[in-house]
């Protein structure tokens, strides 16, 4: 299934005092190394992130009641159950401000689930900008993205400005200017891959290695696609051997012509890039399979106060 990325970005928009609307956006990660299990049980990572034109719509309305209630429109598979992100940034966000009343949200789903783009982590991390605007709580953008770790490791990227060398367990970014003047097309086969399961597949230890790659100066599309050219995606390796499908996607994409293809965390999607738009009916190629294709460009996110 094709599917046309929105024109959304981070922002919230058709703002009343009652409700709002907002847009949050799938990420990549361009290159993954993980380094090692952590006394905490996490793991630490070593990351390119990149947000993509690719979004969750969530239209959040602000009610007196106290219990949360959610509409999802896209996923059938997602279950409206407490652990659904958008209610723990709820209970999270109410329990650290105290205020009273709750919110009632209507999702409609365009990010694959669990498909190693981030859309719980980007619905937690706007559920968190939602109720600060709508219960005027004012805090900033470092404080929600404190506040969102504790839901997800990828959540605090969302309150990025869209591109980050990211370390620690998701918690550590820095800011990078790379080109994005490419394009990406994103395949999804019609399954899912557990993330702590992916990570236990690899069998890290707590001694760290080192960093296995790094970028140069690069200041063209050209430079920096060759440079992606030269990292990888640790879960690949485990990835590949198990889901023979996506070796085949793998394999399609270079034959028409990606520059780069990487699986996007910890998978199932593969995505490539492209140098230029590429001319392709993605639509038929995808049926083929049931794999949902999407093709997206790299987007910034704003970052200002509101």
């Amino acid at each position: 299934m094709l599917t046309k990325a929105s024109s959304n970005s981070m922002f919230v928009k058709n703002i009343t005092s009652e409700q709002l609307v907002i847009g949050a956006p799938a990420k990549l990660n361009l290159f993954l190394e993980v380094l090692n299990k952590r006394p905490d049980g996490y793991h630490n990572i070593y990351s390119l992130f990149q947000a993509v034109s690719l979004f969750d719509r969530l239209t959040v309305r602000r009610i007196d009641r106290e219990t949360p209630s959610l509409e999802i429109v896209g996923a059938d598979e997602l279950p409206l159950a407490p652990d659904n992100t958008v209610f723990r940034a709820f209970d999270l966000i109410r329990k650290r401000f105290g205020f009273s009343g709750s919110i009632a949200v209507h999702l409609e789903k365009n990010i694959p689930v669990a498909a190693g783009l981030g859309g719980g982590s980007a619905d937690a991390a706007a559920i968190l900008l939602a109720c600060n605007e709508l219960y005027g709580l004012g805090a900033d953008l470092k404080e929600l993205a404190a506040l969102s770790l504790e839901i997800g490791s990828d959540c605090p990227f969302f309150f990025s400005t869209g591109q980050a060398l990211v370390t620690g367990r998701g918690e550590q970014l820095t800011s990078t200017a790379f080109p994005t003047d490419y394009w990406l097309v994103l395949v999804t086969p019609p399954f899912g891959i557990s993330t702590a399961q992916s990570y236990a597949a690899l069998k890290r230890g707590l001694t760290e290695p080192p960093k296995r790659f790094s970028f140069g100066g690069l200041g063209t599309q050209h430079e920096f696609i060759e440079a992606l050219r030269q990292s990888a995606n640790d879960f690949e390796g485990i990835h590949l051997e198990s889901h023979p499908e996506l070796v085949t996607i793998r394999d399609g994409l270079l034959d028409l012509g990606a520059r780069v293809v990487r699986m996007s965390g910890s998978g199932p999607t593969i995505f490539g890039i492209f140098e230029g738009l590429p001319d392709f009916d993605w639509e038929t190629w995808g049926n083929r399979e049931h794999w949902r294709v999407n093709t997206v460009k790299p987007i910034a996110l704003p970052t200002r106060e509101h």
